[in-house]
């Protein structure tokens, strides 16, 4: 009976994944709505066919000759008014067509009646030669005369010499220098001129362009009000320039994203005070409506490598009136119970930058293994700018578990250090983008640990995107130990195993490792997982995926066994992260099973 069904949904899945993926036709294609579907016998009381251009130069005459609505009444089209609008289409043809450089353009029309109360305009365009650009001045002048940035804007300006004049192209390179100008602190920049002259007769064009930035500003005092329970030591943390820097509307856009993400304020209104410059210098007002300060949320949820559980979450973002954050979390679920606090003092160097201290209780019971620990930690983070994090911490662990015949009680003492880079075009639903994370940890019995070991972690991600609406999706994940105690006195939270929703798909959670004698599973040494992932997205929310994993944990290099697993997935995008649903199907062993795994999260 699985047998069959696998074979069913394999079958299935291939079919839909041939045509969301494969099928070069559906690829960028998107599928219609009912209402842009025609209906058989639902023509219109007057069609206009246009013949004779394509592309841009269609889609804009088109656009154009739209038959207005009350030129119909009742399903009837009042033919003076039509004949009229028909005498006007030359004139909007021109008008349509001046924009990409075609002024001369022969048009010729004809109305006939094709039924009842049914008519036909047929419009014929010959666009005739477009007006191309045979001098181009363009220079800039003022303070920001010399600027690089805005000279390199000259030299990419979309129109050249020789170029068929497009007026949006005109406008568009013209917007990015003015654009740009202000975002560089040359808040007063004009054009002195910007003339487009145009020949038609020579069908020739000369555009002169001058951009003058006047005056240079910088940022100068800041005023934030509304947040009076907050030291202004912490406020500052959150801005992103500092008085003196050159002005830009992008580091006030900044500033105001790294306040709303703080979670501690419901609304950020960041305002240059232009009108109060002095000396070239521009003040800035920020509001703040600060959000509740002590929230408790609980939740509902489901996840293949934890089972249904619920969960309870209190936070007070502002203890002692420091900014300093406590944060308890309780998780009951089926396979994983914890109770995890944190206390987080922010640092003053950038918004990344802080200490925080946690301490816990983590029971696991799969499968494979049981453990029950309590830990404590100090680590110290900083940020270096750009997405990347680098720490410094401090584990204490102790911990009682049973795995296979085994019954183990450690107590380590586990100083490390952290590295990771993270850089996404969109929090929500990346299109491109990469993620990195180095560790090492290690300890000693000179330490107080009861074994010693020394172990180096890497993991990372890479999301790349694709023609046709698809993304490829790699994943890695490595490990390696050293130690001078037998592997039978590691505590099992520092042991490897792969398996699981983002591991290897098709085995359960932390199902795969070295064995005993006894063919229990008792994780290993080393580790290294692989995985490559072929999305097609559909619409704004929706993807579909096909997937194929490798992995396993080993602790020997010489004797590794990689576990494959391959399948189909669907996401749903939200707020929170893509809700996975995946079908995985074991390759290479003698008897395949399929299995289901559930996740929420990018889980990077």
């Amino acid at each position: 009976m699985v047998r069959r069904l696998y074979i069913i949904v394999s079958l299935w899945s291939l079919l839909i994944l041939a045509a969301l993926v494969l099928w070069p036709g559906m690829a960028g294609a998107q599928i219609p709505l009912l209402e842009d579907v025609p209906l058989l016998g639902a023509a219109e009381p007057v069609q206009v066919v246009v013949e004779g251009l394509e592309d841009d130069l269609l889609k804009n005459v088109q656009a154009a000759l739209v038959v207005p609505s009350a030129l119909v009444r009742d399903g009837v089209p009042d033919l003076r008014w039509l004949k009229r609008f028909e005498r006007q289409v030359p004139q909007k043809v021109a008008a349509a067509l001046a924009p990409f450089g075609y002024y001369d353009a022969e048009v010729t029309t004809r109305l006939e009646k094709t039924g009842d109360k049914r008519y036909l305009l047929e419009v014929e365009v010959t666009p005739g030669e477009p007006v191309r650009v045979t001098e181009l001045h363009l220079d800039i002048e003022g303070a920001g005369a010399n600027v690089k940035e805005l000279r390199a804007l000259v030299g990419r300006f979309p129109l050249e010499r020789g170029a068929v004049l497009r007026h949006d192209l005109y406008e568009k390179g013209k917007g990015a220098l003015k654009s740009r100008a202000i975002d560089l602190g040359y808040l007063d920049a004009e054009f002195s001129r910007h003339e487009v002259r145009v020949h038609r007769g020579e069908r020739s064009a000369e555009i002169d362009l001058v951009l003058d930035t006047g005056a240079h500003f910088r940022f100068g005092d800041v005023l934030v009000h509304g947040a009076p329970d907050y030291p202004e030591r912490f406020l500052l943390r959150y801005q992103a320039f500092k008085r003196g820097d050159d002005f830009s509307y992008a580091r006030l856009g900044q500033t105001q994203l790294n306040f709303l993400d703080s979670d501690r304020f419901r609304e950020v209104i960041v305002t240059p005070r232009k009108d109060l410059a002095e000396d070239r210098e521009v003040p800035v007002d920020i509001k703040l409506v600060p959000s509740a300060r002590r929230r408790l949320r609980p939740g509902v949820g489901y996840g293949t490598d934890t089972g249904p559980r619920v969960s309870l979450n209190y936070k007070d973002v502002n203890l002692f009136h420091l900014g300093h954050e406590l944060k308890a979390d309780l998780l009951i679920a089926q396979l994983r119970q914890s109770l995890v606090g944190s206390y987080t003092m922010p640092g003053y160097r950038n918004i990344e930058s802080f200490t925080i201290f946690r301490v816990g209780y983590e029971h696991e019971d799969i499968d494979t293994f049981e453990t029950e620990s309590l830990f404590a930690e100090a680590e110290r983070v900083r940020g270096f700018g750009k997405g990347r994090l680098g720490s410094v911490f401090l584990r204490l662990l102790q911990e009682k578990s049973s795995i296979g015949e085994e019954q183990n009680s450690s107590q380590m003492i586990l100083p490390g250090v952290r590295f990771s880079r993270r850089r996404y075009n969109d929090p929500v639903r990346p299109s491109n983008g990469y993620f990195y994370s180095l560790e090492s940890r290690g300890g000693h019995q000179v330490l107080g640990s009861d074994t010693g070991l020394l172990q180096f972690l890497v993991s990372g991600n890479a999301l790349v995107s694709l023609p046709g609406r698809l993304s490829l999706i790699t994943r890695v994940e490595a490990a390696t130990s050293l130690q001078n105690e037998p592997l039978r006195e590691f505590p099992v939270s520092l042991r490897f195993f792969a398996g699981g929703d983002q591991s290897v798909r098709g085995y359960s959670y932390k199902s795969l490792g070295p064995e005993d004698d006894n063919g229990d599973v008792v994780g290993g040494k080393n580790l290294a997982v692989g995985s490559i992932e072929l999305e097609r997205a559909i619409g704004e929310s929706w993807g579909v995926a096909a997937f194929y994993d490798a992995g396993n944990a080993f602790n020997s290099f010489s004797s590794i066994k990689f576990f494959q697993g391959a399948g189909l997935g669907v996401r749903r995008y939200t707020a929170v992260g893509p809700i996975k649903v995946d079908l995985a199907r074991q390759l290479g062993v003698a008897d395949p099973s399929l299995k289901l795994h559930v996740s929420i999260g990018f889980g990077w």
